[in-house]
């Protein structure tokens, strides 16, 4: 597991840094294809445009005969004239030239402004009333220009000037975003879909390799803890059996007494195991009663008090909580103040002092435990309450207990609709609040 998960960490993230990096490419190149597509389009209704502005309109005028002087008298002969573009059509008559045009080769929503010149942009013209504003604007307009000749080989090519037809299509690039902004959004929806798939693949991942180091850290210490009760009922039970032992009632009732306080020890490790899983199916039913807090304080320190002797430790109680009746279950309460005390002593140092004292904040107990021990780091903080979990001392035997104890605590805490809060300093000690409202009947 620990070779595989970054493997399978730097093939998801490549993976998913390639599938961004090709679709910005197809985006890419899906616009550079539409505004090429554009661009052909705006050419060809340009020339089809053309094609109705030069089509052959004359006018008949009169002209002499090349190479001829005119007298009095002599015939006139009338000759064709080819008018130009701008003297042919109207601002609004080329609008609607270009609009079916524009219409006829896709381009509906493309607007444009145009000018007709006799030459370039001076001269006869006929423009739209925005075209000089735009035709600066070179970045996000672009321009088209063609020329206005008759067909060549027409019989009119040479009786008129050239004239230029200049369109301005304004925003093209944006029109051509906006063309393609459902195919981008659902390019990027699926990208974002594609990766918080992986993000959730990656982080249940992580929470598996910690599941399994925390199981296995169960497992060693559930194995220990259950060895150590067993050898020592193997010892007493050898014990028994000599022959010194048979006879002397005082030493068969002394190695008696061991195995049956070894047996209890293991009942109880039994126990809390059971009490996890029943608090797993939430199959736990709170007999609640309306019960003064420091009462049960009380009892739970009586458990501890001999603990704290042992190691020649310190225990300061102060219960300066005016009010204290709050409704609870007897056992569970007891046993939640229990075990914050009990992982005090266990991760105490010389030498050892323990503070618990209560208060009243409003409508609530609050019951504080304080201890100077070996602390906590802020991941350990973060993670205290979680099933299973212990805090590393450097040998994972060294403190016994499976792991469960707190997750008991914050699970029973949150029954009694209380709070608990831990805070801790590495090196110097922790404390833990708990917060249950008071009893309102």
């Amino acid at each position: 597991m620990k070779k595989i998960f970054p493997i399978i960490t730097v093939l998801i993230s490549l993976s998913l840094l390639g599938l961004i990096f090709f679709q910005f490419l197809w985006i890419k190149s899906a616009r550079d294809a539409k505004n090429k597509q554009v661009e052909e389009n705006v050419i060809r209704s340009l020339n089809d445009a053309g094609e109705r502005l030069t089509e052959d309109k004359v006018s008949l005028v009169t002209l002499p005969q090349r190479n001829e002087l005119i007298f009095p008298g002599d015939r006139i002969q009338l000759q064709p004239f080819k008018l130009s573009v701008v003297q042919r059509f109207s601002k609004d008559d080329i609008i609607e030239i270009l609009r079916t045009a524009f219409n006829k080769n896709n381009l509906r929503h493309f607007p444009f402004e145009f000018a007709i010149t006799e030459n370039a942009i001076s001269g006869k013209q006929v423009l739209s009333d925005n075209f000089y504003s735009l035709y600066q604007d070179t970045m996000t307009n672009k321009s088209y220009v063609i020329s206005l000749l008759p067909p060549s080989g027409s019989n009119y090519e040479n009786l008129v000037n050239e004239e230029m037809l200049c369109v301005i299509v304004p925003n093209q690039k944006n029109i051509i975003w906006q063309e393609m902004f459902w195919f981008i959004m659902g390019a990027i929806l699926f990208t974002l879909i594609i990766t918080t798939a992986f993000f959730i693949t990656i982080r249940t991942l992580l929470k598996q390799k910690k599941l399994s180091e925390i199981k296995s850290d169960f497992i060693n210490n559930m194995t220990h803890e259950f060895k150590t009760p067993l050898a020592t009922i193997s010892l007493a039970v050898d014990a028994l059996k000599n022959e010194k032992v048979k006879g002397n009632a005082e030493k068969t009732s002394y190695f008696t007494n061991i195995i049956k306080e070894e047996n209890k020890r293991m009942n109880k490790q039994v126990e809390t195991i059971l009490q996890a899983a029943l608090l797993d199916k939430q199959e736990v039913q709170l007999n609640l009663k309306k019960l003064p807090a420091h009462d049960m304080i009380t009892s739970a320190l009586n458990n501890i008090t001999l603990q704290v002797e042992e190691k020649q430790g310190k225990l300061e109680v102060h219960f300066d909580a005016e009010k204290d009746m709050i409704l609870a279950d007897e056992v569970h309460f007891t046993n939640l103040i229990n075990n914050l005390l009990d992982n005090a002593v266990k991760y105490s140092k010389e030498p050892l002092e323990i503070k618990l004292s209560t208060s009243n904040s409003g409508n609530q107990l609050k019951i504080k435990i304080e201890d100077n021990g070996i602390g906590m780091n802020k991941e350990t903080v973060n993670r205290i309450f979680e099933k299973f979990y212990r805090a590393h001392t450097g040998n994972i035997h060294n403190v016994k207990g499976f792991g469960l104890g707190l997750s008991y605590v914050k699970t029973m805490v949150e029954a009694h609709h209380g709070t608990i809060k831990a805070e801790s300093i590495l090196g110097k000690g922790s404390t833990f609040t708990v917060t249950i409202p008071l009893s309102t009947v």
